[in-house]
């Protein structure tokens, strides 16, 4: 999800029923007062869940800190944590406060918690069971009141069970639990978050990019996007900037011949999603076509719609087995591009 701050709670959950269920879960933890833990593959929005939590809770007027785990070498855990004093070692020529002290009356949300290190597990247990902490070179236990929420998109059991994760550790944070779908489990949502993703990034990059039609929506549904939500995201980021629908088709082919090199199902049919992809081919047939007819079959000015040169609407019409002339047997029972949208076909490669 986009950082600078938290998207529509529309957005953030959708309308799928994966998410209507997890919907009603959240609201009841938010204002629960127990470590939380997230799961869920990368880039489905475990940060944004976890801020979405700190902001319904009763601790949304203290600040969200958050720690990324794997970035902070073990030998710099204890001092970014717990903070230090003045001259407790070579270089600290003033007393700093730890990220815990930084989350008082706030949230401390633990990103990537599988990546501690050992020491640094047992580090964090001993805070939670104890509830208070010592600054490096301090004198005083201090004590904080934070909520916890911590995120993995790694099977902890899994991590238990290979030795690189503590289980006590496992049973203090995971008193509530919360499992985000991956994008591929809630495709109907991705429609309504593609279409969220052009607009935010048209305001914040000041671009007049064309929004997408339903036929590209379609296909953007029925992707399996492994990477989840940051990387539709990042797809149309990169369309939003470029202003060109080809990003989007040359990544949907690359998607398409990718799945082709998989081995045929032994059954010898293909699945509906391979189909799917398949027709991302027809794309730019399909916006000829309705171009044309919109034209009454008036190549020169379908060229100048399409911002092409007719030398190269012409190569593409013979490319994609179209008559050169209007016939009554080329018609589409379905127009593929709203007319109320700008034609995405706008963008055709301008060369035979």
């Amino acid at each position: 999800m986009p950082t600078q701050g938290l998207p529509p709670d529309q957005m953030l959950f959708g309308s799928s029923r994966a998410m209507d269920d997890l919907r009603k879960k959240v609201q009841k933890i938010a204002s629960a007062s127990v470590p939380v833990l997230i799961l869920g593959e990368s880039g489905t929005g475990k940060e944004s869940l976890a801020k979405w939590l700190h902001r319904s809770s009763p601790w949304a007027p203290g600040p969200f800190v958050k720690v990324s785990c794997p970035a902070i070498p073990i030998t710099l855990f204890e001092s970014e944590l717990f903070g230090y004093e003045r001259g407790s070692f070579s270089g600290a020529t003033e007393s700093k406060p730890g990220r815990l002290e930084l989350a008082d009356c706030g949230t401390l949300f633990l990103d990537q918690i599988h990546d501690l290190d050992p020491s640094a597990q047992a580090k964090l247990l001993q805070i939670l069971q104890d509830g208070q902490f010592c600054r490096i070179g301090g004198l005083e236990d201090r004590r904080v009141g934070v909520r916890l929420i911590s995120a993995s998109n790694r099977r902890l059991d899994e991590e238990i069970q290979a030795g690189r994760f503590r289980q006590d550790l496992f049973y203090r944070i995971d008193v509530l639990r919360i499992e985000l779908p991956p994008l591929r489990k809630r495709a109907e949502d991705i429609p309504a978050l593609a279409v969220y993703f052009v607009e935010h990034y048209r305001k914040l990059f000041e671009r007049d990019t064309p929004v997408l039609s339903p036929s590209l929506l379609a296909l953007l549904r029925d992707c399996d996007w492994p990477g989840n939500i940051r990387e539709l995201e990042n797809l149309i980021k990169r369309y939003v900037i470029l202003g060109s629908v080809d990003v989007i088709t040359e990544d949907l082919r690359h998607r398409r011949n990718h799945e082709a090199e998989s081995p045929a199902p032994m059954d010898g049919f293909l699945s509906l999603k391979i189909a799917t992809k398949n027709a991302v081919r027809d794309l730019e047939r399909n916006m000829i076509i309705e171009t044309l007819q919109s034209t009454n079959w008036n190549r020169r000015m379908t060229a100048k719609i399409l911002n092409i040169s007719y030398r190269a609407l012409l190569y593409k019409m013979r490319q994609a087995g179209l008559p050169a002339r209007h016939s009554a047997s080329v018609q589409m029972e379905e127009p593929l591009i709203a007319t109320t949208h700008p034609p995405l076909s706008e963008h055709l490669e301008d060369k035979p």
